[in-house]
């Protein structure tokens, strides 16, 4: 059976991101992102949390629009895979350490300080498209929209054309 290496994740950055270029001229971005979870305890009623860190690597343009735009306590969506890597610290000790390398990343929440009054992000798109993303087929409203039958299409929710079978 095949295996699944896929993370998603919806934080907020720790600190500002740490931007390094190569002599190649590649680039690589480290943020952690924090994760918290928040829960009623049965026992005592009252409301628990917990916070996870995540450390997060961009690699390339990815690192170039984080690095430009995400700042401590930025909300941010993540998706990519998880690694592992090996490095020797300074002592000669073998360490490793887990991280997300980042595949997909699209900035949430406010937009504070990038120049427009009144918070108008001036019709920036903060969520970068990779060039070699595959193209997905037309939802199935635009394929109604096209296929003649001069009446009114109705609103494609996608659950009226459902059987009640269950497939499986």
């Amino acid at each position: 059976m095949a295996s699944v290496n896929k993370v998603i994740i919806v934080g907020n950055l720790g600190k500002d991101p740490e931007v390094r270029t190569f002599p190649s001229g590649g680039r690589v971005c480290n943020v952690t992102i924090a994760t918290t979870d928040r829960w009623k305890d049965k026992q005592s009623g009252e409301m628990k949390e917990a916070t996870e860190w995540h450390r997060v690597v961009f690699n390339d343009r990815l690192a170039e629009i984080a690095g430009e735009y995400l700042r401590k306590g930025s909300q941010v969506y993540i998706e990519g895979s998880i690694r592992t890597r090996k490095y020797t610290d300074k002592d000669g000790v073998e360490k490793y350490a887990t991280e997300i390398r980042a595949d997909t990343m699209q900035m949430l929440g406010k937009r504070e300080g990038m120049g427009s009054p009144g918070g108008d992000d001036g019709g920036y798109d903060s969520a970068p498209r990779r060039a070699a993303a595959p193209s997905r087929a037309p939802a199935p409203a635009a394929a109604q929209r096209s296929g003649g039958g001069g009446g009114a299409a109705k609103p494609a929710s996608g659950f009226d054309d459902m059987d009640d079978d269950i497939p499986f």
